[in-house]
């Protein structure tokens, strides 16, 4: 397998990058439509953290970690680094010492769709992690990928540049060209949500401030007493 170093690529406008941070994921997904989620299988190593940056894409050969080494040198100040593998792979792909120089560059987390180790210390420096497993199985140098080139975890696109979010309920995309709009979204989705939560402290029910009453009757729900469901043989006595 041969492959490319692509350098400075164009990366989401910090500005925008900034304003995605201050939404979860589920808030931004859902504000893009329910699009750019990468997976349920992606599972951070930490607790209460969450954070956003411009994607480094790294495609390695399973079980070689050549090209994270190559991708070191293209990251800096606010990004992210994505990782994935040409085929399935829950190797050991990334530790410690790659956090501590990825750290030393304003490298903000990791996000791989193989394997982390060393996490008991990637909580202790406080660099985030996101993967797909756990595991010491160690890796080699030896077959040539890419650095910097789309990449495909979860079925969703990543391109170099594009805007990765990422907390405790996973990770999605924002492409480049569209993380100012998706923070917009993001917020008036915000602001929505806390009207609707200031209701339902108040006691209004979803039933009635989502009209969902009307789909109930639509879709031929009724309602019916206990006593009544168990004459009809509906319900255990």
């Amino acid at each position: 397998m041969s492959g490319v170093i692509i350098t400075n690529p164009p990366k989401a406008e910090l500005k925008d990058v900034e304003a995605l941070a201050g939404y979860g994921v589920a808030t931004v997904h859902e504000a893009m439509g329910r699009t750019g989620l990468l997976g349920t299988h992606l599972r951070p190593v930490q607790q209460d953290t969450r954070v956003a940056g411009t994607a480094v894409t790294v495609l390695s050969w399973p079980g070689d970690n050549l090209m994270i080494h190559a991708a070191v040198e293209q990251c800096g100040e606010g990004d992210i680094l994505v990782v994935t593998t040409t085929s399935p792979s829950t190797d050991g792909m990334f530790g410690e010492l790659f956090a501590t120089a990825l750290k030393q560059r304003g490298v903000r987390g990791v996000v791989t769709n193989a394997g982390i180790r060393d996490t008991a210390e990637l909580r202790e420096m406080g660099f985030p992690a996101w993967a797909a497993a756990v595991s010491p199985q160690g890796t080699v140098k030896a077959t040539g990928g890419s650095v910097n080139v789309p990449v495909v975890i979860g079925g969703q696109i990543i391109r170099p540049g594009d805007v990765i979010l990422a907390d405790e309920d996973g990770v999605v995309c924002v492409p480049r060209e569209q993380a100012r709009q998706a923070a917009e979204a993001s917020e008036a989705r915000e602001n929505k949500e806390a009207a609707t939560r200031a209701a339902f402290i108040e006691g209004q029910l979803g039933l009635d401030r989502y009209g969902l009453r009307e789909t109930l009757v639509r879709l031929g729900v009724t309602y019916h007493s206990y006593d009544e469901y168990a004459r009809n043989g509906g319900a255990e006595s």
